[in-house]
This record gives structure tokens, sequence and C-alpha cells, in this order.
């Protein structure tokens, strides 16, 4: 059964001109794009879709970084997509990620990691509401 998640390509993806590399990859997987949106996330929007880190000492980091910059939100669809757009991604910090993974090829440091992907249907539900309303 297919499943939805979302990614966000974050503003570094943007700024190398990366997009286009990095939705291919999904796409071959044989994943669907159903939406697709680029965007800056004002403080308040960054704030809310990080709540979740919001006691943690970086939460101000990544809201800064988010915002810096123009990135593009997508929800996918396909089969086990969560975890399956997890692997593809790989491993928060690109040098601990596996070879071939987005965030191995693309990301550069913890923060500036290229993309960030819903870890649960939970989260996608309340990420997505986030970014598309």
């Amino acid at each position: 059964m297919a499943e939805q998640t979302l990614i966000i390509l974050k503003p570094d993806s943007v700024q190398k001109n990366s997009v286009g590399e990095i939705l291919r990859r999904f796409e071959e997987k044989g994943f669907v794009i159903k939406k697709l949106m680029m965007l800056t996330m004002n403080k308040n929007k960054a704030e809310q879709f990080y709540s979740v880190h919001s006691t943690k000492p970086f939460f101000n980091e990544l809201v800064s970084f988010i915002t810096s910059g123009p990135v593009v939100a997508a929800v996918i669809e396909g089969s086990d997509a969560v975890n399956k757009v997890r692997a593809i991604i790989g491993a928060t910090r690109p040098n601990e990620a596996a070879p071939g993974t987005v965030r191995r090829d693309f990301g550069t440091s913890v923060t500036q990691n290229a993309i960030h992907a819903s870890d649960s249907v939970e989260s996608f539900i309340k990420e997505s509401k986030i970014i598309f309303g």
C-alpha cells in the first residue's frame, strides 16, 4: 500500500543547485511527487516545524539555518515511504551516512545536511500541515 512522507531540501541544497538531482533519486526509486513547493520559512513556521527539538541546545541553529534561504518541500508517495526515504537520505551526520545516500553526497555538516525527511507517519501529518497549510 502506498504511503506518503515529506521531504524538505534545505537551503544548502537549493544554493548548490542540487534540487533536481536529489528529487531524481526518489523518482528513480519509484516514488511519485504528489506536491512540490519552494518557500522561505519564517521564524514562526520554522519553530513550529522543529518544535520537537525546542528544548535541545541546537534548536536555534536549526531554526536559523532553515530560515536562511529558500527550501523545496515535497510530499512523495510510495511503498513504505517513511522507512525507504529515510534509508535513501542517510544518517543525520553526512560523515556517518552510507555512501550513495543524499546526505553523504550533498551534506557538509550535521546542520547543513541537505535534506529533512519525516521520521514517522505522525510526523508527516504534523509537518505537512505546517508546510502546506
